[in-house]
């Protein structure tokens, strides 16, 4: 079975605006995002501080603890300065975007995709089980992962270059830890400066002949619970006592537990699953948030 190589995107003209999504809560203040390579858009995000309310706002049925962990606790704080390593998730946390509806999207299968991610994400069906429901749906070929990735570039979230930088400055390591397409979070790694070993994340297979043959169940992102597995393998790999994750869906929440993430940080603003925000230890909108107190 042949692999898929690196892929690279071509030129944009002009900066675009990310595309809509119904569900999708804005960062905290008004942001640019420009990057340099050709691999993406240029995203720019001008939201209200009015919509930020909009997207806090909780359910009359007293669901607080979402707003109570927008503010950090000292022990919160000290976490993630102390922190060896953090990890990432990668669709709606370091990118706008979700990569599999995207794809599904544009082989003409979006909407039962995006149900199933939906489903995913709040953790209401196991991963795996929304995963290879998802590819059953798709059946991408390598051709057409190709085009996806020149014609729709994932756009990295506001902040997030900086938020890079600012941890490697700080001598925190950097990891990607997605149930994405290692595929298409090579181009993200690279534009972000994360080398590929610091990759975790699913791998699309397919036949010599470009058709799709699957995906390989033996990553463990593939499946749920997988995340907390990954992490649990950078800290025994690399030696690490203190790791972070940072992510918006279930899967990133059960990356905390005895021996995996440390502390878990929900990033909201891409997309407001509450009965996640509601488990986080820190719930943030803007990467700002993050890199101030680095500082």
């Amino acid at each position: 079975m042949a692999s898929l190589s690196s892929l690279h995107a071509g030129p944009r003209s002009s900066p675009s605006l990310p595309r809509p999504s119904s569900t999708r809560a804005p960062p905290a203040s008004q942001v640019a995002v420009r990057l340099t390579s050709p691999l993406f858009h240029c995203a720019k995000l001008c939201k209200s501080r009015s919509l930020l309310a909009a997207a806090l706002e909780v359910s009359k049925d007293g669901s607080s603890a979402v707003l109570a962990n927008t503010l950090p606790s000292k022990g919160a704080i000290g976490t993630l300065r102390s922190a060896d390593a953090v990890c990432f998730d990668v669709d709606s946390t370091v990118i706008l975007d979700e990569g599999i509806d995207e794809l599904a999207d544009f082989c003409g299968a979006g909407k039962a995709v995006a149900e199933w991610t939906a489903k995913a994400m709040t953790g209401t069906v196991p991963f795996e089980e929304a995963l290879a429901a998802r590819l059953s749906l798709i059946k991408p070929s390598l051709s057409q992962v190709e085009e996806c990735l020149k014609k729709r570039p994932p756009r990295i979230s506001p902040g997030m270059a900086d938020l890079v930088k600012k941890l490697k400055s700080n001598n925190i390591d950097v990891f990607l830890v997605s149930g994405g397409f290692r595929q298409m979070i090579k181009p993200v790694a690279f534009e972000l400066g994360i080398p590929p070993e610091n990759i975790t994340a699913n791998q699309l297979l397919f036949r010599t002949s470009g058709e799709y043959a699957g995906f390989d169940p033996a990553e463990p992102t593939s499946r749920s619970g997988g995340k907390a597995k990954a992490v649990q393998q950078i800290k025994q790999d690399h030696g690490y006592k203190t790791v972070v994750m940072i992510g918006d869906g279930a899967t990133d929440l059960e990356a905390r537990q005895p021996g995996g993430a440390d502390l878990f940080i929900c990033y909201a603003g891409v997309q407001m699953r509450e009965p996640v925000a509601a488990e986080a230890d820190w719930v943030v909108f803007d990467f700002q948030e993050l890199i101030t107190k680095l500082s």
